[in-house]
C-alpha cells in the first residue's frame, strides 16, 4: 500500500538517489542536479517535498517551491512565459520509481500537495517530447498554458489553474 508524507532529512538520499538515476544522462527526462546536499538544503529550508512510500521503500517524490526561489534557468524561463497567480508556487521536480509506475503514486502525491497547499494554482514544465509525462500530468487535471525554449529542447508549461487562468 502506498503511503504519502512530507519528506524528513532522513528522506534525503532516497530522494537524490531517486531523482539521479532518471537524470538525461542516465536514461530519464529530470532537469537539475540533486546530489544529497542540495535535496537536504530544500527539506532543511521548509520546501515542500512530497514522498511515496511502499512499506520501507520510497517509490516517488514530488518537490515544490515558491515562485520568488527560482533560479534554475528552466525555472526562470517557464516563470516567464507563464507567471501564474499570485499565490502560485513551482510543481517539480516530480518523480516515480519505475518498478512502482502506474500504481496512482503521482496521483496520491499531488492530492496529498493540493491537500497541503488548497487553491494555490502549482505551475510546472515538460520536455514537450516526454509524452507519457504530458499525458499524466492532463489525467491530474493540469492544462497547457504555455510554451518556452531553452537551447534547443522544447518545454511545455502546465498549469492546474482553472481554465478561465488559461491565456488564450
Amino acid at each position: 500500500m502506498i503511503e504519502t508524507r512530507p519528506a524528513t532529512i532522513e528522506d534525503a538520499e532516497p530522494i537524490s538517489a531517486l531523482l539521479m538515476a532518471n537524470s538525461p544522462d542516465r536514461g530519464g527526462a529530470l532537469h537539475g542536479d540533486w546530489p544529497i546536499g542540495v535535496v537536504t538544503e530544500w527539506i532543511a529550508g521548509g520546501a515542500l517535498i512530497v514522498v511515496a512510500m511502499n512499506g520501507p521503500k520510497l517509490v516517488g517524490a514530488l518537490l515544490t517551491s515558491e515562485r520568488a526561489q527560482a533560479s534554475a534557468p528552466p525555472v526562470v524561463a517557464m516563470l516567464k512565459a507563464w507567471p501564474g497567480s499570485a499565490g502560485a508556487y513551482v510543481y517539480g521536480p516530480v518523480c516515480v520509481d519505475q518498478a512502482a509506475r502506474g500504481l496512482g503514486v503521482l496521483e496520491a502525491m499531488y492530492a496529498h500537495v493540493v491537500a497541503l497547499l488548497p487553491g494555490r494554482e502549482a505551475v510546472l514544465f515538460i520536455n514537450a517530447s516526454n509524452t507519457r509525462s504530458l499525458k499524466a500530468h492532463a489525467r491530474l487535471g493540469m492544462v497547457k498554458v504555455a510554451r518556452f525554449t531553452l537551447g534547443e529542447q522544447a518545454f511545455v508549461v502546465l498549469s492546474s489553474g482553472s481554465e478561465d487562468l488559461v491565456r488564450k
